[in-house]
């Protein structure tokens, strides 16, 4: 079982930047893939980022694709998204999740079993 807890949401203008982070419990960190979710009101969740166990393949929702960089750091059970050129549109609350490695794609939200409770990120215009 993997525990997740987000940090680093707030508040920011538009055009600003804002990292957030996941830290993981337990000691199989390296072998799970990494994904971040959001969640706007009155909205779906979806995919936005996720990483590989080992770290060498990402992949991006469009509408976030050369703003943001997801990123882990095994060795401190962490998981990043670096989030730039924010806009209003990007304002929900991000959920770290994880899974064990598996070929299936990283995008789907229901190949997740565990999930942290999320952060808010609000951008304001």
């Amino acid at each position: 079982q993997v525990q997740l807890v987000e940090s680093g949401g707030g508040l920011v203008q538009a055009g600003g930047s804002l990292r957030v982070s996941c830290a993981a419990s337990g000691r199989t960190f390296s072998s799970y893939d990494m994904g971040w979710f959001r969640q706007a009101p009155g909205k779906e969740r979806e995919f936005v980022a996720a990483i590989m166990w080992d770290g060498r393949s990402t992949t991006y929702a469009d509408s976030v694709k050369g703003r943001f960089t997801i990123s882990r750091d095994n060795d401190k059970n962490t998981v990043y998204l670096q989030m730039n050129s924010l806009k209003p549109e990007d304002t929900a609350v991000y959920y770290c999740a994880a899974r064990p490695r598996s070929f299936s794609s990283m995008e789907l939200v229901w190949t997740f079993p565990y999930w942290g409770v999320g952060t808010q990120v609000t951008v304001s215009s």
